[in-house]
Protein backbone atom coordinates (compact mmCIF):
# COMPACT_ATOMS: atom_id res chain seq x y z
CA UNK A 1 0.00 0.00 0.00
CA UNK A 2 1.68 3.43 -0.97
CA UNK A 3 2.15 5.90 1.95
CA UNK A 4 -0.44 9.11 2.12
CA UNK A 5 1.43 12.03 0.63
CA UNK A 6 1.30 13.73 4.31
CA UNK A 7 4.00 11.32 5.48
CA UNK A 8 5.48 10.00 2.64
CA UNK A 9 8.86 11.10 1.96
CA UNK A 10 9.07 13.17 -0.95
CA UNK A 11 11.79 11.31 -2.64
CA UNK A 12 12.64 7.80 -3.04
CA UNK A 13 16.17 8.70 -1.51
CA UNK A 14 14.27 9.47 1.70
CA UNK A 15 12.93 5.56 1.49
CA UNK A 16 16.08 3.81 2.34
CA UNK A 17 14.20 3.33 5.89
CA UNK A 18 11.69 1.70 5.11
CA UNK A 19 13.05 -0.17 2.06
CA UNK A 20 16.31 -1.08 4.31
CA UNK A 21 13.80 -2.90 6.82
CA UNK A 22 11.25 -4.66 4.56
CA UNK A 23 12.95 -4.98 1.17
CA UNK A 24 14.83 -8.63 1.28
CA UNK A 25 17.10 -7.64 -1.93
CA UNK A 26 18.70 -4.31 0.18
CA UNK A 27 21.95 -3.75 1.30
CA UNK A 28 20.60 -5.29 4.59
CA UNK A 29 21.90 -8.68 2.91
CA UNK A 30 25.42 -7.59 3.59
CA UNK A 31 24.73 -7.00 7.66
CA UNK A 32 25.90 -10.55 9.16
CA UNK A 33 29.37 -10.22 7.22
CA UNK A 34 30.69 -6.94 7.72
CA UNK A 35 29.18 -7.90 11.62
CA UNK A 36 31.51 -10.66 11.45
CA UNK A 37 34.56 -8.48 10.31
CA UNK A 38 33.90 -5.64 12.53
CA UNK A 39 33.78 -7.85 15.59
CA UNK A 40 36.84 -9.43 14.76
CA UNK A 41 38.65 -5.88 14.32
CA UNK A 42 36.88 -5.47 17.40
CA UNK A 43 38.68 -8.04 19.71
CA UNK A 44 42.26 -7.47 18.02
CA UNK A 45 41.72 -3.96 19.29
CA UNK A 46 40.13 -5.01 22.47
CA UNK A 47 43.17 -7.55 22.88
CA UNK A 48 46.33 -4.99 22.30
CA UNK A 49 44.41 -2.39 24.30
CA UNK A 50 44.46 -4.70 27.45
CA UNK A 51 48.00 -6.05 27.03
CA UNK A 52 49.36 -2.11 26.12
CA UNK A 53 47.52 -0.86 29.35
CA UNK A 54 48.67 -3.84 31.24
CA UNK A 55 52.16 -2.66 29.97
CA UNK A 56 51.86 0.62 31.17
CA UNK A 57 50.35 -0.04 34.11
CA UNK A 58 52.45 -2.59 35.45
CA UNK A 59 56.06 -1.56 33.46
CA UNK A 60 56.45 1.67 32.27
CA UNK A 61 54.67 3.16 35.21
CA UNK A 62 57.78 2.26 37.40
CA UNK A 63 59.98 4.47 35.39
CA UNK A 64 60.04 1.78 32.62
CA UNK A 65 60.80 4.73 29.83
CA UNK A 66 64.30 4.80 31.43
CA UNK A 67 65.14 1.37 31.75
CA UNK A 68 66.79 -0.89 29.83
CA UNK A 69 66.55 -4.58 29.88
CA UNK A 70 70.16 -6.87 29.98
CA UNK A 71 69.62 -10.68 28.77
CA UNK A 72 72.03 -13.44 28.84
CA UNK A 73 72.26 -15.73 25.87
CA UNK A 74 68.46 -16.97 24.96
CA UNK A 75 67.06 -15.29 27.63
CA UNK A 76 65.82 -11.74 26.90
CA UNK A 77 64.25 -10.10 23.63
CA UNK A 78 67.70 -8.83 22.23
CA UNK A 79 68.56 -9.45 19.26
CA UNK A 80 70.38 -12.81 19.30
CA UNK A 81 70.78 -12.93 22.45
CA UNK A 82 74.45 -11.74 24.85
CA UNK A 83 77.27 -13.44 23.22
CA UNK A 84 78.92 -12.53 27.36
CA UNK A 85 77.17 -13.56 29.99
CA UNK A 86 76.50 -10.89 32.68
CA UNK A 87 79.45 -11.17 34.68
CA UNK A 88 80.48 -8.78 37.06
CA UNK A 89 83.03 -7.37 34.95
CA UNK A 90 80.45 -6.71 32.41
CA UNK A 91 78.06 -5.26 34.48
CA UNK A 92 81.00 -3.06 36.13
CA UNK A 93 81.51 -1.98 32.13
CA UNK A 94 77.36 -1.31 31.61
CA UNK A 95 77.36 0.90 34.96
CA UNK A 96 79.85 3.07 33.54
CA UNK A 97 78.46 4.33 30.88
CA UNK A 98 77.46 7.92 30.82
CA UNK A 99 73.81 8.41 31.42
CA UNK A 100 73.49 5.57 33.33
CA UNK A 101 72.56 5.62 37.18
CA UNK A 102 72.17 2.19 38.23
CA UNK A 103 72.81 -1.43 37.29
CA UNK A 104 70.39 -3.82 39.38
CA UNK A 105 71.31 -7.65 38.23
CA UNK A 106 68.99 -10.40 39.09
CA UNK A 107 69.70 -13.78 39.13
CA UNK A 108 67.30 -17.45 39.30
CA UNK A 109 66.57 -17.87 42.91
CA UNK A 110 63.83 -18.71 44.96
CA UNK A 111 62.85 -19.11 48.74
CA UNK A 112 60.42 -21.93 50.31
CA UNK A 113 57.71 -21.58 52.98
CA UNK A 114 58.39 -20.06 56.03
CA UNK A 115 57.73 -22.75 58.91
CA UNK A 116 55.52 -19.47 60.48
CA UNK A 117 53.57 -19.50 58.17
CA UNK A 118 52.24 -23.20 57.84
CA UNK A 119 52.51 -23.15 53.82
CA UNK A 120 53.59 -24.98 51.04
CA UNK A 121 54.73 -22.28 48.54
CA UNK A 122 57.57 -20.89 46.44
CA UNK A 123 58.75 -17.79 46.03
CA UNK A 124 60.35 -16.55 43.04
CA UNK A 125 63.42 -13.99 44.61
CA UNK A 126 63.45 -11.10 42.01
CA UNK A 127 65.70 -8.28 42.65
CA UNK A 128 64.10 -5.39 43.68
CA UNK A 129 64.52 -1.62 41.50
CA UNK A 130 63.92 1.07 43.80
CA UNK A 131 61.30 3.06 42.39
CA UNK A 132 58.94 0.39 41.20
CA UNK A 133 55.27 1.14 41.84
CA UNK A 134 54.46 -2.19 43.53
CA UNK A 135 50.96 -1.64 45.02
CA UNK A 136 51.80 -2.42 48.85
CA UNK A 137 48.98 -3.42 51.12
CA UNK A 138 51.16 -3.86 54.13
CA UNK A 139 54.07 -2.40 55.08
CA UNK A 140 56.33 0.24 52.96
CA UNK A 141 58.31 -0.31 50.35
CA UNK A 142 61.50 1.38 50.82
CA UNK A 143 62.78 4.38 48.54
CA UNK A 144 66.21 3.13 47.99
CA UNK A 145 67.09 -0.68 47.63
CA UNK A 146 66.36 -3.49 50.16
CA UNK A 147 68.59 -4.36 52.83
CA UNK A 148 70.62 -7.46 52.95
CA UNK A 149 68.39 -9.33 54.38
CA UNK A 150 64.87 -7.93 53.72
CA UNK A 151 62.01 -9.16 51.65
CA UNK A 152 58.97 -7.72 49.80
CA UNK A 153 56.18 -11.00 49.26
CA UNK A 154 52.82 -11.06 47.86
CA UNK A 155 50.08 -10.65 50.22
CA UNK A 156 48.89 -13.99 49.59
CA UNK A 157 50.17 -17.42 47.91
CA UNK A 158 48.49 -20.70 47.19
CA UNK A 159 46.10 -19.52 49.82
CA UNK A 160 48.65 -18.72 52.46
CA UNK A 161 47.92 -14.92 53.70
CA UNK A 162 51.09 -13.80 54.81
CA UNK A 163 50.40 -9.87 54.82
CA UNK A 164 49.49 -10.56 58.54
CA UNK A 165 53.65 -11.57 58.72
CA UNK A 166 54.63 -7.80 58.09
CA UNK A 167 57.83 -6.66 60.65
CA UNK A 168 58.73 -9.99 61.64
CA UNK A 169 61.54 -12.15 60.70
CA UNK A 170 60.52 -15.14 58.98
CA UNK A 171 62.63 -18.80 58.42
CA UNK A 172 62.47 -18.99 54.91
CA UNK A 173 64.80 -22.47 53.17
CA UNK A 174 66.36 -22.13 50.30
CA UNK A 175 68.64 -24.82 47.72
CA UNK A 176 72.16 -25.27 48.40
CA UNK A 177 73.49 -27.53 45.64
CA UNK A 178 76.18 -30.66 47.17
CA UNK A 179 77.05 -31.45 43.48
CA UNK A 180 75.82 -32.17 40.29
CA UNK A 181 72.11 -32.35 40.49
CA UNK A 182 71.93 -32.55 43.56
CA UNK A 183 71.07 -30.55 46.69
CA UNK A 184 69.79 -29.97 49.62
CA UNK A 185 67.67 -27.34 51.76
CA UNK A 186 69.07 -24.89 54.27
CA UNK A 187 67.58 -22.12 55.95
CA UNK A 188 67.71 -18.48 55.55
CA UNK A 189 66.33 -15.47 58.04
CA UNK A 190 64.58 -12.54 56.12
CA UNK A 191 62.55 -10.22 57.38
CA UNK A 192 59.34 -8.59 55.82
CA UNK A 193 59.15 -5.48 55.47
CA UNK A 194 55.93 -4.90 53.08
CA UNK A 195 53.07 -7.43 50.99
CA UNK A 196 51.98 -6.78 47.94
CA UNK A 197 48.72 -6.67 46.41
CA UNK A 198 48.94 -10.38 44.31
CA UNK A 199 47.27 -9.67 41.55
CA UNK A 200 49.59 -7.67 40.29
CA UNK A 201 52.26 -10.04 38.75
CA UNK A 202 54.69 -7.89 36.26
CA UNK A 203 57.45 -10.80 37.34
CA UNK A 204 54.64 -13.68 37.22
CA UNK A 205 52.32 -15.07 39.85
CA UNK A 206 54.40 -15.45 43.54
CA UNK A 207 57.09 -13.24 42.93
CA UNK A 208 59.13 -11.87 46.25
CA UNK A 209 61.74 -9.15 46.03
CA UNK A 210 64.97 -9.25 47.85
CA UNK A 211 67.96 -7.34 47.36
CA UNK A 212 70.40 -8.11 44.85
CA UNK A 213 72.77 -9.38 47.46
CA UNK A 214 70.32 -11.25 48.98
CA UNK A 215 69.39 -12.98 45.69
CA UNK A 216 73.52 -13.60 44.45
CA UNK A 217 73.70 -15.38 47.99
CA UNK A 218 70.80 -17.82 46.89
CA UNK A 219 71.68 -18.25 43.23
CA UNK A 220 75.16 -18.75 44.38
CA UNK A 221 73.72 -21.20 47.04
CA UNK A 222 72.31 -23.17 44.36
CA UNK A 223 75.16 -23.79 42.47
CA UNK A 224 77.29 -24.40 45.35
CA UNK A 225 79.72 -21.32 45.14
CA UNK A 226 80.56 -18.53 46.71
CA UNK A 227 79.01 -15.08 45.23
CA UNK A 228 82.65 -13.97 44.16
CA UNK A 229 82.93 -17.45 41.95
CA UNK A 230 79.34 -16.84 40.70
CA UNK A 231 79.62 -13.76 39.54
CA UNK A 232 83.10 -14.31 37.60
CA UNK A 233 81.75 -17.68 36.04
CA UNK A 234 77.81 -17.96 36.13
CA UNK A 235 76.93 -14.00 36.47
CA UNK A 236 73.12 -12.51 36.49
CA UNK A 237 70.57 -13.66 34.98
CA UNK A 238 69.19 -10.26 33.36
CA UNK A 239 70.13 -6.98 34.69
CA UNK A 240 67.83 -3.80 34.68
CA UNK A 241 69.89 -0.94 33.48
CA UNK A 242 68.18 2.47 34.82
CA UNK A 243 69.56 5.44 33.06
CA UNK A 244 69.31 9.67 34.05
CA UNK A 245 66.54 10.79 31.48
CA UNK A 246 64.51 9.09 28.91
CA UNK A 247 67.09 10.89 26.13
CA UNK A 248 69.50 9.03 27.48
CA UNK A 249 68.08 5.40 26.92
CA UNK A 250 69.05 5.01 22.99
CA UNK A 251 72.42 6.10 22.52
CA UNK A 252 72.66 3.44 26.35
CA UNK A 253 71.26 0.55 24.33
CA UNK A 254 73.86 1.53 21.66
CA UNK A 255 76.82 1.35 23.47
CA UNK A 256 75.99 -1.81 25.21
CA UNK A 257 75.22 -3.83 22.33
CA UNK A 258 78.60 -2.27 21.01
CA UNK A 259 79.83 -3.96 23.86
CA UNK A 260 78.34 -7.54 22.99
CA UNK A 261 75.39 -7.12 25.56
CA UNK A 262 71.81 -7.97 24.36
CA UNK A 263 70.02 -4.76 25.68
CA UNK A 264 66.14 -3.62 24.84
CA UNK A 265 64.48 -0.71 26.47
CA UNK A 266 61.72 -1.80 28.60
CA UNK A 267 59.50 0.84 26.75
CA UNK A 268 60.16 -1.81 23.81
CA UNK A 269 57.95 -4.07 25.49
CA UNK A 270 54.61 -2.26 23.89
CA UNK A 271 55.50 -2.94 20.75
CA UNK A 272 57.16 -6.40 21.40
CA UNK A 273 54.59 -8.00 23.29
CA UNK A 274 55.47 -11.81 24.01
CA UNK A 275 53.77 -14.39 21.22
CA UNK A 276 50.29 -13.52 19.88
CA UNK A 277 50.44 -9.49 21.22
CA UNK A 278 53.37 -9.20 19.13
CA UNK A 279 51.56 -9.94 16.35
CA UNK A 280 48.45 -9.17 17.04
CA UNK A 281 48.86 -5.27 16.32
CA UNK A 282 49.95 -5.54 12.87
CA UNK A 283 46.90 -8.09 12.62
CA UNK A 284 44.86 -5.29 13.89
CA UNK A 285 45.77 -2.42 11.17
CA UNK A 286 45.96 -5.36 8.56
CA UNK A 287 42.03 -6.51 9.43
CA UNK A 288 41.16 -2.69 9.11
CA UNK A 289 42.06 -2.34 6.00
CA UNK A 290 40.39 -5.84 5.36
CA UNK A 291 37.61 -4.34 6.84
CA UNK A 292 37.26 -1.69 4.60
CA UNK A 293 38.12 -3.59 1.60
CA UNK A 294 35.65 -6.19 1.78
CA UNK A 295 32.55 -3.31 3.16
CA UNK A 296 33.26 -1.50 -0.20
CA UNK A 297 33.67 -4.68 -2.42
CA UNK A 298 30.16 -5.83 -0.58
CA UNK A 299 28.74 -2.68 -0.96
CA UNK A 300 29.99 -2.82 -4.49
CA UNK A 301 28.34 -5.97 -5.32
CA UNK A 302 25.48 -5.90 -2.79
CA UNK A 303 24.68 -2.66 -4.75
CA UNK A 304 24.03 -4.35 -7.99
CA UNK A 305 22.25 -7.44 -6.73
CA UNK A 306 19.85 -4.91 -5.08
CA UNK A 307 19.93 -2.48 -8.04
CA UNK A 308 18.93 -5.80 -10.48
CA UNK A 309 16.62 -7.24 -8.02
CA UNK A 310 14.89 -4.12 -7.95
CA UNK A 311 15.49 -3.11 -12.00
CA UNK A 312 11.53 -2.83 -12.86
CA UNK A 313 11.06 -0.59 -9.64
CA UNK A 314 13.70 1.45 -10.52
CA UNK A 315 12.97 2.28 -13.65
CA UNK A 316 9.39 3.33 -13.07
CA UNK A 317 10.43 5.37 -11.10
CA UNK A 318 13.08 7.16 -13.15
CA UNK A 319 10.20 7.13 -16.36
CA UNK A 320 8.37 8.83 -13.69
CA UNK A 321 10.57 11.39 -13.10
CA UNK A 322 13.40 11.26 -10.75
CA UNK A 323 17.09 11.42 -11.01
CA UNK A 324 19.35 9.02 -10.80
CA UNK A 325 20.58 10.90 -8.15
CA UNK A 326 17.74 10.44 -5.49
CA UNK A 327 18.10 7.02 -6.42
CA UNK A 328 21.77 6.38 -5.37
CA UNK A 329 20.32 8.22 -2.22
CA UNK A 330 18.58 5.70 -1.38
CA UNK A 331 21.32 2.97 -1.82
CA UNK A 332 23.40 5.02 0.31
CA UNK A 333 21.12 5.60 2.86
CA UNK A 334 20.61 1.89 3.45
CA UNK A 335 24.85 1.13 2.87
CA UNK A 336 24.82 3.78 5.80
CA UNK A 337 22.17 1.46 8.15
CA UNK A 338 23.68 -1.57 7.20
CA UNK A 339 27.39 -0.14 8.34
CA UNK A 340 26.09 1.50 11.54
CA UNK A 341 24.29 -1.62 12.66
CA UNK A 342 27.61 -3.77 11.57
CA UNK A 343 29.69 -1.15 13.23
CA UNK A 344 27.67 -0.81 16.68
CA UNK A 345 26.79 -4.79 16.83
CA UNK A 346 30.26 -6.13 15.99
CA UNK A 347 31.96 -3.29 18.59
CA UNK A 348 29.56 -4.87 21.14
CA UNK A 349 30.19 -8.31 20.42
CA UNK A 350 34.17 -7.67 20.08
CA UNK A 351 34.59 -6.04 23.01
CA UNK A 352 32.60 -8.31 25.03
CA UNK A 353 35.06 -11.63 24.03
CA UNK A 354 37.79 -9.43 24.70
CA UNK A 355 36.69 -8.29 28.19
CA UNK A 356 36.28 -12.23 29.00
CA UNK A 357 39.21 -13.48 27.40
CA UNK A 358 40.90 -10.98 30.14
CA UNK A 359 41.45 -13.83 32.51
CA UNK A 360 43.77 -16.08 29.87
CA UNK A 361 45.30 -13.31 28.57
CA UNK A 362 46.41 -12.15 31.87
CA UNK A 363 47.95 -15.51 32.60
CA UNK A 364 49.75 -15.94 29.01
CA UNK A 365 51.05 -12.16 29.18
CA UNK A 366 52.33 -13.03 33.05
CA UNK A 367 50.65 -9.60 34.02
CA UNK A 368 47.18 -8.71 35.36
CA UNK A 369 44.81 -7.57 32.36
CA UNK A 370 41.33 -6.38 34.11
CA UNK A 371 38.20 -6.25 31.65
CA UNK A 372 37.72 -2.68 31.46
CA UNK A 373 41.39 -2.63 29.78
CA UNK A 374 40.12 -4.22 26.55
CA UNK A 375 37.97 -1.38 26.07
CA UNK A 376 39.09 -0.50 22.70
CA UNK A 377 39.93 3.67 23.03
CA UNK A 378 38.14 6.69 21.04
CA UNK A 379 39.69 6.31 17.45
CA UNK A 380 39.40 2.68 17.32
CA UNK A 381 36.03 2.70 18.43
CA UNK A 382 35.24 5.08 15.88
CA UNK A 383 36.85 3.13 13.39
CA UNK A 384 34.91 -0.13 13.76
CA UNK A 385 31.66 2.14 13.49
CA UNK A 386 32.78 3.57 10.68
CA UNK A 387 34.89 2.08 8.13
CA UNK A 388 31.86 -0.43 7.40
CA UNK A 389 30.11 2.68 6.71
CA UNK A 390 32.70 3.97 4.64
CA UNK A 391 33.06 0.99 2.70
CA UNK A 392 29.20 -0.14 1.86
CA UNK A 393 28.71 3.75 0.97
CA UNK A 394 31.66 4.09 -1.44
CA UNK A 395 30.53 0.11 -2.68
CA UNK A 396 27.01 1.45 -3.35
CA UNK A 397 27.72 4.46 -5.32
CA UNK A 398 30.13 2.28 -7.51
CA UNK A 399 28.00 -0.61 -7.88
CA UNK A 400 24.84 1.83 -8.35
CA UNK A 401 26.11 3.81 -10.79
CA UNK A 402 26.85 0.83 -12.90
CA UNK A 403 23.66 -0.97 -12.25
CA UNK A 404 20.93 2.13 -12.80
CA UNK A 405 22.92 2.50 -16.38
CA UNK A 406 20.25 0.65 -18.19
CA UNK A 407 17.78 3.01 -20.30
CA UNK A 408 14.97 2.65 -18.48
CA UNK A 409 12.13 2.54 -20.74
CA UNK A 410 13.72 -0.39 -22.01
CA UNK A 411 13.67 -1.80 -18.86
CA UNK A 412 9.68 -1.17 -18.22
CA UNK A 413 9.24 -3.01 -21.78
CA UNK A 414 11.40 -6.06 -20.60
CA UNK A 415 8.99 -6.62 -17.29
CA UNK A 416 5.77 -5.65 -18.91
CA UNK A 417 5.24 -3.30 -16.19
Amino acid sequence: MTPSTETAPRHPGGWSGLTWRRDSNSLRRALTTVTALSALLALSVGVTSGASTAVERDVLSSGGLTQIELATTGSGSGAGGSARPLTQDVLTEAAGIDGVTQVVPDYAASVYAATETGGTYVLGANSYVPGSTIPVVEGQAPAKQLADGQIIVPARADDTDLGGFVGRTLTFSHTVGTGPNTGTTKDIALTVVAAYDPSWQPDGPAAAYVSPTTALRLAAARAAQTPTEFMSTEGAQSALVVTEHQRYVAPVTAALQKLGISASPVSDRIGNLPGLFGAVQWFTLALAALLAVVSLLLGASRAMDSVRARLAQFAVLRVLGESMSSLRRLLIGEAVRTGLAAGLLGLLAGASVAAALSGPLSEALGLTIRPWDTIPGPSWALAVLVLPVLGLAVGALVGGRRALADDPYLTVRRHNV
